[in-house]
């Protein structure tokens, strides 16, 4: 949540941070904001509600500056003001940040602050803080060092003090940065792409270094002074892949991409026909010695670790367990070491999912991370981790990079399957045959977009709809559920179709849409009867099947088919139908779905 842009070099500052902005936009888009060093010795400082494209136009063309800071808000303390938005300036302070302050209240009744301030945030009080520090030190580095010490929350800081010219300073506490230098200057943002016009090698801030950013170099250090060299990594994506290329969002772009990044997942991982995990440095016998398995995941990666629960245990015949990673360290989980945790995060910065693989630590539990952002903190973290390859992913809603979380659950459970003796050789090498076809299959539903468009202009200006279905079908409905919700703004729920009865089926009235999927073989005539039960009552029916199923057309208004056999994989085409739903359910509403409101892309936030 919020992103965090900060440059400082020859180059336009102006420049290099609006373009940033616009990158970091999917982190939040209630406000925006900047603060520049001109060459005067001055502070330029702009800030304004609404996007990005609302601050540039409040920020003049040629502005004389080398250094600055930037954001772009997803708002937590404090409503949606131009006051509330970052940067804050105190004194000779000027400060952003992306986390929140526990403890904002005791210090500003300890230090005297109340009453001072402009805004409603708790940011204000973390640069009054600093600026009273640096107030009585004259030192930035022990300015920082002293606030850090009483500081409680999560929190990445960026900070210009305005009598330091050419200068960043930044640190951070589970809130992510990364950092970078290069001969267009030196670079600090909460996210790779907004540095990927200008370098492919950067690094993560680690928590609790103290960053000092000059034109020519970024000089790293712990809080008791010991400088430390940064691990450097790389992009493995051009810029090209963090644009729309043609597409009118992104969210449609990544959509289409699914193909692709599916391949780009698996493909690396199959030896002879097999899952191998050995450049992953993944070991065997961390499947072979587990009892159980707890998914530890939020909102999307949660429904993707439904399917995977699914599929383990009808492969593997071990218990599963799925929890939502901000319930589970106040539950009482059921840990040992003889539990493998797999956490699921697309960002690999989600707090609560972060917080959870802590506890799974502290529980003497061996971690497996499932995660897209090479060195995040919940990869550094892990005991072991498989990343997905999906690229980067822009649009709010996740599309590509819940696909690919599904194919590593698949893998994993081809290689247990494999190591436990669950399966022989043979039918694992089945199994990833058919795995293997995925694409072929994302790619059929993707050629049904225009039947999909239809239905979804029918479907925009409905209140509500509900997703129905059993056993698997069930756990694809959650995902396909959140979708629409997410970006059309439609109250959509999604029901084990055998629970109709018990009371859901009193919010079934005429015209009402019903998204029914019926993919599974064993089950398909109990879920048609209760599909029948909905229709009886006047719903507009969309229905998923295989192909070639024969249904009438009592029991629904529009047939969707997938071509796929086997019941295990139906949920890759299934996803693509049901995202392709959402998109142009919301595009017929004339929403922007890359930005839906309320929701920013990466949750560093409990």
């Amino acid at each position: 949540m919020c992103g965090i842009i900060g440059y400082t070099g020859p180059l336009m500052a102006r420049d290099v941070i609006l373009q940033g902005l616009h990158q970091l936009e999917y982190r939040g888009y209630d406000s925006a904001g900047m603060a520049l060093l001109t060459e005067d010795g001055g502070m330029y400082l702009r800030k304004k509600v609404g996007q990005v494209s609302a601050l540039e136009a409040v920020c003049e063309p040629d502005i004389p500056a080398h250094c600055g800071i930037g954001h772009t808000r997803w708002a937590t303390h404090g409503g949606v003001t131009d006051a509330n938005a970052h940067p804050h300036a105190v004194g000779k302070v000027v400060l952003l940040y992306n986390g929140i302050i526990e403890n904002y209240h005791t210090i500003s009744r300890q230090f005297g602050f109340e009453g001072l301030a402009t805004s409603e945030t708790d940011t204000e009080v973390a640069a009054q803080l600093i600026n009273y520090y640096y107030g009585q030190t004259g030192n930035p580095y022990e300015a920082i060092r002293r606030s850090i010490e009483i500081i409680e929350g999560s929190y990445a800081f960026c900070i210009l003090f305005t009598d330091i010219p050419g200068t960043i300073y930044a640190i951070r506490n589970v809130s992510p940065l990364v950092a970078a230098s290069s001969e267009q200057g030196s670079f600090i943002a909460s996210d790779v792409t907004a540095l990927i016009s200008y370098t492919k090698e950067y690094f993560v801030v680690p928590e609790q270094h103290i960053l000092t950013i000059t034109q020519d170099q970024i000089r790293m250090e712990t809080l008791d002074g010991t400088v430390v060299k940064p691990e450097m990594l790389e992009v493995t994506w051009d810029v090209e892949a963090a644009q729309k290329g043609g597409y009118p969002h992104f969210m449609l772009k990544e959509i289409y991409e699914q193909p692709e990044v599916f391949q780009k997942t698996i493909m690396p991982r199959l030896v002879e026909g097999l899952p191998n995990f050995e450049v992953d440095g993944v070991p065997d016998p961390l499947f072979q010695r587990c009892h159980s398995i707890q998914v530890i995941a939020c909102g999307t990666a949660m429904y993707a670790g439904m399917v995977g629960r699914a599929i383990m245990e009808k492969q593997l015949r071990i218990p599963v367990s799925v929890s939502i990673a901000s319930e589970f360290r106040y539950d009482t989980p059921l840990l040992d070491p003889g539990t493998l945790v797999i956490v699921v995060s697309q960002s690999g910065e989600t707090i609560d999912t972060l917080a959870a693989l802590r506890l799974a630590k502290e529980c003497g539990c061996p971690v497996l991370s499932i995660v897209n952002v090479k060195g995040s903190t919940i990869a550094r973290e892990s005991d072991y981790v498989l990343y997905t390859h999906a690229g980067p992913e822009i649009a709010v809603a996740s599309t590509k990079a819940y696909m690919v979380q599904l194919a590593v659950f698949y893998l994993i459970t081809a290689r247990m399957m494999l190591v436990r003796g669950a399966a022989e050789e043979a039918q694992v090498k089945d199994f990833i045959a058919s795995l293997a076809k995925a694409p072929e299959w994302i790619q059929d539903a993707l050629g049904q977009g225009d039947a999909i468009r239809k239905q979804a202009e029918k479907m925009a200006f409905s209140r509500d709809a509900f997703f129905i279905g059993r056993g698997m079908d069930y756990a694809f409905s959650l995902e396909g559920a959140l979708k629409l919700k997410e970006i059309s703004y439609i109250h959509a729920e999604a029901y084990a179709a055998g629970e109709l009865k018990h009371g859901t089926i009193a919010l079934i009235e005429p015209g009402v849409p019903v998204i029914a999927l019926a993919t599974q073989d064993h089950i398909f005539n109990k879920t048609i009867s209760n599909i029948r039960e909905v229709k009886a009552r006047g719903a507009y029916v969309i229905l998923i099947t295989k192909k070639g199923v024969p249904v009438s057309s009592e029991v629904c208004d529009v047939h969707l088919e997938i071509p796929v056999e086997d019941d295990r994989f139906t949920v890759f085409p299934c996803a693509v139908l049901l995202q392709l739903l959402a998109y142009y359910t919301a595009y017929a509403k004339g929403y922007d779905m890359d930005k839906p409101r309320n929701l920013a892309k990466s949750v560093t936030v409990e």
